[in-house]
């Protein structure tokens, strides 16, 4: 349940991106026309992505990855070259935006930010850098692309090119610096970069920019949302309504879920304020972080008591979000954002992380207390094979070191 909650506004932040690049692009009308027009790129945008994965599956993101990631990485470098070139480098650059940041906020009073932040702003970037990293691999669309793969050579490659995406996220940080020194104006910040694309790129190139922001939205959208309906169908679905269920009855309820799961997405971006579509993706890492002492817990140790389990995923969980509720901002009352003053430290911290660590402290102690009183520690139907899959075993295909392929043992 958690892990479906927590996908639904990270799908919803994939459906707003593409709707960024179609505003852009002209596609749908402006504040002042009826809901329907208004939000037409958006309706688009859910009608793409439905149609894409309820008729192909994993299979169709799979196959057009490759095409995602190549489109990506040539617009981030023609990016980090071209723009700056045409802005007077990268000096003007951070001189220009260090020139913005210093101007005062209307609605704050203060200045609108900072290039490099003050010692507050630190705690929260280690707190959240921290919280985001533990959080990563809870979500379930990781572990379906892990499943998914052909073979563990192909988990071994890819492991080790992933560093590769975190630096370009720092390279495409360095966008919003350029869309204030190239003096983009929207009302919008989500439109900032797809703008500076339009503003900068000759117009066959930001059409190719604007490709590779669709195809890196759909791609990732399409993988979460059969990850959160593979996980209804095989521990809900299977387990409480219909035990006896055959494979096919199995992938017909997925593909139903896996459309609901994207309506509730967009059921997210139709009644949320969309230019703050991070804060609900930020709420909803906080909510899969209260998975890790069972996830990871239940992994290595079988110390855990389940019910002190559940109970601190429970004081997590309820935390986590009263605490995200009470943040306001200077456009929001509510969801303001993911950070808040940590108990008994002072400091500005994410309350993601913070959760985590009342949901850990709570399980532990209530563990200590549940075997002293001999509680009942429930039996575990897990066995030693279910975590292991070897050559031999069946569905495993057979994998030979590159130099002995094509011998016989």
């Amino acid at each position: 349940v958690t892990g479906i909650l927590a996908t639904m506004p990270y799908i919803a932040l994939q459906l707003v991106g593409i709707q960024a690049v179609l505003d852009v692009m002209g596609v749908g009308g402006g504040e002042n026309t009826n809901w329907f027009v208004k939000d037409l790129p958006l309706l688009i945008a859910f009608g793409v992505l439905a149609a894409y994965t309820y008729s192909s599956g994993l299979r169709a993101p799979a196959l057009i990855a490759f095409v995602k990631d190549t489109l990506i990485y040539i617009v981030i470098a023609v990016a980090i070259i071209y723009i700056p070139i045409k802005l007077g480098g990268f000096d003007e650059i951070f001189a220009k935006a260090g020139e913005a940041y210093s101007q005062t906020n209307p609605a704050t009073g203060a200045p609108r930010g900072a290039l490099t932040p003050a010692e507050p702003g630190q705690w929260t970037y280690a707190t959240l850098a921290l919280g985001s990293a533990l959080a990563l691999f809870m979500y379930p669309h990781s572990i379906t692309a892990t499943l998914s793969s052909k073979s563990r050579e192909v988990i071994r490659r890819n492991t080790t090119i992933l560093p590769l995406y975190s630096l370009m996220l720092g390279l495409l940080a360095l966008l919003g610096f350029m869309a204030i020194a190239a003096g983009v104006k929207v009302t919008n910040g989500q439109l900032a970069i797809p703008q500076l694309f339009e503003n900068m790129f000759p117009a066959w190139f930001a059409g190719v920019a604007f490709a590779a922001i669709g195809i890196g939205a759909l791609v990732p959208a399409a993988i979460m949302s059969i990850a959160a309906a593979n996980l209804f169908t095989r521990n809900i679905y299977k387990d409480f309504i219909k035990p006896d269920a055959t494979p096919q009855q199995e992938t017909k309820v997925s593909k139903l879920v896996s459309l609901l799961v994207k309506v509730g997405a967009l059921v997210f971006v139709l009644t949320m304020d969309k230019t703050v579509a991070i804060n609900f993706q930020l709420l909803g890492g906080i909510w899969i972080l209260q998975t890790f002492p069972a996830l990871v817990g239940g992994l290595f140790t079988r110390w855990f008591h389940r019910w002190a389990l559940l109970a601190g995923w429970a004081v997590g969980m309820v935390y986590g979000t009263v605490a995200a509720y009470g943040v306001a901002s200077p456009t929001q009352k509510h969801f303001g954002g993911s950070a808040k003053e940590i108990p008994g430290i002072g400091e500005i911290g994410y309350i993601g992380l913070t959760a985590f660590v009342l949901n850990v402290v709570v399980t532990v102690v209530l563990t200590f207390v549940l075997k002293a009183v001999k509680a009942p520690d429930g039996i575990d139907e897990t066995r030693p094979e279910d975590y292991t899959a070897d050559a031999g075993d069946p569905g495993v295909q057979v994998e030979l070191p590159p130099a002995t392929a094509g011998t016989s043992h």
